[in-house]
């Protein structure tokens, strides 16, 4: 294995250090939103089918006027504000605060000592137990890896990996950063991330 790296607060550029939390909190929250499958629906009165005849006469009764049986306090009736999938939970968040928020999430695992820099990340075996063992090396209880690019050993290698998710740069973000203990990832792509600060 190449030689391995633990970033610290001070490895960082003063920038990733100044930023607010509040922008890793509103970028995941706008991923999670996002991650919605938008499929609850319910029938109002409308789309219940039946109830077009008047269930009894208008007067002469002695009970209040009903107009169908399929009105919201019926049983099998319509549901009054239901949820519909026709709802947008899309939350705007701008390209400057998707990159605030990776650079804050990045400097918290510095802080913690979980951010680890390697010089390349490569399977040539293709095989499972070689991952695990490259993973295992971290002690850490589930770990993020980015690659610059991901070839097909390497990918099924780590393919079957639990509590172990292998991505490329261009896939990194904020929410990905946060949801994993601990990163690995290569020099050349930490490089490029740290001079775009």
């Amino acid at each position: 294995m190449s030689k391995v790296t633990v970033i610290k607060t001070s490895d960082l550029p003063q920038s990733f250090l100044e930023v607010h939390p509040h922008n890793l909190y509103l970028y995941c929250k706008s991923y999670a939103a996002g991650l919605r499958a938008n499929s609850a629906q319910v029938k109002n009165r409308s789309a219940v089918s039946g109830g077009g005849k008047k269930p009894f006469a208008q007067k002469g009764g002695g009970r209040a006027r009903q107009g169908s049986i399929r009105a919201p306090h019926y049983r099998g009736g319509g549901v009054v504000f239901g949820p519909t999938n026709d709802r947008n939970y899309a939350q705007k968040v701008n390209k400057k605060q998707k990159r605030l928020a990776l650079m804050h999430a990045l400097a918290d695992l510095a802080a913690n000592e979980r951010l680890f820099v390697v010089d390349s990340i490569a399977i040539e075996s293709g095989k499972t137990k070689d991952a695990k063992a490259f993973v295992a090396s971290f002690k850490q209880r589930d770990i993020l890896v980015v690659k610059e690019m991901i070839d097909d050993q390497t990918f099924l290698a780590f393919r079957n990996l639990q509590q172990t998710y292998l991505i490329e740069p261009n896939e990194l973000n904020g929410y990905l950063a946060a949801a994993y203990h601990a990163i690995v990832i290569e020099k050349a792509v930490f490089e490029q991330l740290t001079k775009e600060a």
